[in-house]
């Protein structure tokens, strides 16, 4: 299994599953990110958190704890 955490800059993957419960994972569905839909790491801040990644056309910033609970193949 490999997350959107673990994404290099320049990669792209297809959103496979969202994990979390609750409104963590309401919210992060709700700004797009679905099973099937294509995303771009753009890139990671210099210590790392938070990351930017590319989604639907527009460009979108999530904490590491975010990008961990989304699965991409």
């Amino acid at each position: 299994m490999k997350t959107l955490k673990e994404m290099k800059p320049g990669e792209i993957a297809v959103v496979k599953k969202v994990h979390g419960e609750g409104s963590l994972r309401r919210r992060i569905l709700d700004m797009g990110i679905i099973r099937g839909t294509q995303l771009e790491m753009v890139k990671k801040a210099p210590l790392g958190d938070p990351i930017e990644v590319k989604i639907k056309g527009y460009d979108l910033s999530l904490r590491q704890t975010e990008a961990a609970l989304v699965e991409v193949e």
